[in-house]
């Protein structure tokens, strides 16, 4: 198994991101292996620093970065050489088995679409993200900022793909599937809430249990939560100021502990041909290598030929 890792992406890097492949290292398992793809000049020195052997890591040197700020598409076309274009032409070449970035997101979601493609029966990939629930356990909130405007069918979709996500690395039977919505009731909702509804109640891809509003996020109500892509970046970056604002009041609480990114890794866009996450611009050490394995899980439960097949 080869886990790429875009070393040059992220506001840290390449220290954090190398301080995190470091830590990864430890918790891969025999023919478990990181490749790292970015400038070689750059990550040599740091391992230097850390007393670590670079003979655990393979290299892939690449002398262009794609900037946080840039143009998504123009910037993978201008920079071939750019750590993130190298490393979708490995994933496409299949000389690497997954690949992860804490960089340019845009840049991460077009070179994901035009390389390896989206899986064949899916109309838009979408990102997800984990929810902690009070009761304990996690649970799954998509689509969190590839697709500000959806349309009913392609939310059905991200039923399917959440479900079979919450199935495979989340441990859940039977996921419940919900909608979110600014009510309970059937008929609420906008127009596109509202078309999609009939959609989800009649679908037998997913086990659907209704609206959820809000207030449910991180209930039991449902382990899976539906809804465009506007919506759920609200609440996602909504959600993470939680635990940033339970530090700064000086607070200490298991449950708001458990909204900090870095437990989690990255998000992982669900609808491609291979395992492909997106990290926080601001990873640390702690939130690359959980990036990492979160890779390696991905990986590991044949994720994209689960998601391949159930679109057949």
């Amino acid at each position: 198994m080869k886990i790429g890792l875009d070393i040059m992406g992220g506001d840290y890097a390449p220290k954090a991101i190398v301080l995190g492949a470091i830590a990864a290292h430890q918790s891969l398992n025999a023919g478990e292996h990181l490749v790292l793809i970015g400038d070689t000049e750059q990550i040599k020195p740091i391992l230097a620093e850390e007393g670590f052997n670079p003979d655990h890591f393979e290299y892939v040197h690449t002398d262009e970065v794609i900037g946080m700020g840039e143009h998504p598409t123009k910037a993978i076309v201008q920079k071939p050489n750019s750590s993130i274009a190298v490393g979708f032409n490995l994933l496409k070449e299949g000389k690497i088995d997954s690949f992860a970035s804490a960089g340019n997101s845009g840049a991460m979601l077009v070179g994901a679409v035009f390389s390896v493609k989206t899986i064949p029966g899916i109309i838009r990939p979408c990102l997800c993200t984990i929810l902690p629930k009070i009761k304990g356990g996690t649970g799954l909130l998509l689509d969190v900022g590839a697709n500000a405007d959806c349309k009913p069918d392609i939310l059905l979709q991200f039923g399917v793909l959440g479900s079979l996500y919450a199935e495979n690395l989340l441990q859940i039977n039977t996921p419940k599937v919900a909608l979110m919505n600014i009510g309970e009731e059937d008929e609420k909702g906008n127009m596109l809430s509202m078309a999609t509804f009939p959609l989800m109640k009649e679908t037998n891809l997913f086990n659907f249990v209704g609206n959820v509003e809000g207030r449910d996020l991180f209930n039991d109500k449902a382990d899976v939560i539906v809804c465009d892509g506007f919506t759920g970046n609200v609440m996602l970056k909504l959600a993470e100021s939680f635990y940033v604002l339970t530090i700064k009041k000086g607070l200490k609480d298991e449950f708001f502990d458990r909204f900090n990114y870095e437990q989690y890794g990255g998000s992982p866009v669900l609808g491609v041909n291979a395992p492909v996450v997106i990290g926080h611009g601001i990873s640390s050490p702690l939130a690359v290598k959980n990036m990492v394995l979160q890779s390696r899980e991905m990986i590991t439960t044949g994720l994209v030929e689960k998601i391949r097949m159930a679109f057949k």
